[in-house]
């Protein structure tokens, strides 16, 4: 698909689907801003993608940071000399907590880095794309869990609030040519589970049924091909799309 010679951002890129996304997109020839907290990670990545046929740069940054939003654009135009495509995929579970036993440090946490941190980098984005005049692309990594209850009330209501945005980015922006989408994974094999910790006990027995129901995981490749579409020249007429990968959950 049409991504080669792209600029592109792309957040949480150290595991799971953010390393996988990185990983195809270089290889389909794109040059990449690799951002994630873990800079050893984002070295091997680095390095096990050297002979790709695009390019990756590392970022250790924090998207809850705004400071760290801006200076990720800052050097994906600095190194590839514009931005075509943002992706924000950096994200964090609560511990599954009914309301009445949130905390306001789990809160904190949660909104910081899954709400917080697209809204940031998508108002510094936006503000190099209408620079450049030439329209860009923003992908949002949503959750199953902004419409079904498959987390705590803070995570759905995180991703929610993600959904939410991309609508309205893709809205505000429409004459712009700038897009705005956001792919919902239901279960995706990654660490976001085991990164949770410990899960609150009532809010985990509540959410078993809703499990329970679930289809068999997907893979981090399934939402890294669902990207590269919505990264790629074949998707320029959709905005304002919240895409769902998650195996035919959400259609019950």
């Amino acid at each position: 698909m049409g991504i080669a010679g792209k600029s592109i951002v792309v957040t949480g890129a150290s595991s799971g689907m953010g390393k996988a996304i990185v990983e195809l997109f270089v290889k389909e020839g794109a040059s990449v801003v690799a951002v994630a907290r873990r800079k050893e990670r984002l070295d091997a990545l680095v390095d096990s993608l050297k002979d790709a046929p695009g390019k990756v740069v590392a970022f250790a940054g924090d998207v809850s940071k705004r400071e760290d939003n801006e200076a990720m654009i800052d050097l994906a135009v600095q190194e590839f000399g514009k931005l075509d495509v943002l992706v924000n995929n950096a994200g964090v579970m609560d511990d599954m907590a009914p309301i009445a036993e949130v905390t306001d440090e789990k809160y904190a946490y949660v909104m910081g880095i899954n709400v917080y941190g697209p809204m940031a980098a998508m108002r510094k984005a936006c503000a190099v794309f209408l620079a450049q005049g030439s329209g860009g692309s923003i992908i949002n990594v949503s959750s199953i869990g902004a419409s079904h209850q498959a987390a705590g009330p803070v995570y759905c209501a995180s991703k929610a609030a993600v959904n939410a945005m991309s609508r309205n980015v893709a809205f505000q922006y429409m004459k712009d040519g700038i897009r705005c989408n956001a792919i919902a994974p239901g279960g995706i094999a990654t660490e976001i589970g085991s990164a949770m910790g410990m899960p609150n006990i009532n809010g985990y027995q509540k959410i078993q049924g809703v499990l329970a129901l679930a289809p068999a995981q997907g893979q981090a490749s399934d939402i890294a091909n669902a990207a590269l579409f919505l990264a790629s020249d074949e998707s320029a007429y959709i905005s304002g799309a919240i895409l769902p990968v998650d195996g035919g959950w959400t259609s019950f």
